[in-house]
């Protein structure tokens, strides 16, 4: 495995720039930062290559595309084996209304962030898809009301 380098204040620099726009050109980067072209290609390259970036993407409005609704979910599963868990993990991955899953510490086992329609989308999902998860046991639901701060953008 090749050495990471700790990032530098330009580095942390383009990182906080990407972060803010994904689509910054490298030329506009390169302004920013008072680099050459070259120099921040070559920096935003190790970036990547060392996983400070982990990939570039849209942010999408789930109103517009029917997924207006969010819902998190806990779930407590029948037993706590590795067997389980793998076998929860997979079932979990290939479903899309599911955006998120965390292993969590405390009174249940999972939570989840899923997306849907509306309130009978979820009821649907719910009895069709989440209780028939494998080691289900008990679930609690909160559907969201209103998304106060929603960001996946880190401090740097």
């Amino acid at each position: 495995m090749p050495d990471i380098q700790e990032p530098d204040r330009i580095d942390l620099k383009i990182l906080q720039l990407l972060q803010a726009d994904g689509r910054l050109t490298n030329l506009k980067l390169a302004e920013a930062v008072a680099l050459s072209p070259t120099a921040v290609l070559a920096r935003t390259q190790r970036l990547q290559r060392d996983g400070y970036i982990l990939g570039y993407e849209a942010r999408l409005n789930p109103l517009l595309l029917g997924r207006g609704m969010m819902v998190f979910v806990e779930v407590l599963l029948d037993r706590t084996t590795p067997n389980v868990f793998n076998e929860f993990k997979a079932a979990v991955h290939v479903r899309d209304e599911i955006m998120e899953c965390h292993m969590v510490a405390g009174g249940f086992d999972y939570l989840l962030k899923t997306r849907m329609a509306d309130m009978a989308a979820y009821r649907e999902f719910a009895g069709n898809v989440l209780w028939r998860l494998p080691g289900v046991r008990e679930t609690r639901t909160y559907a969201v009301m209103e998304e106060v701060k929603n960001s996946s953008r880190l401090p740097l």
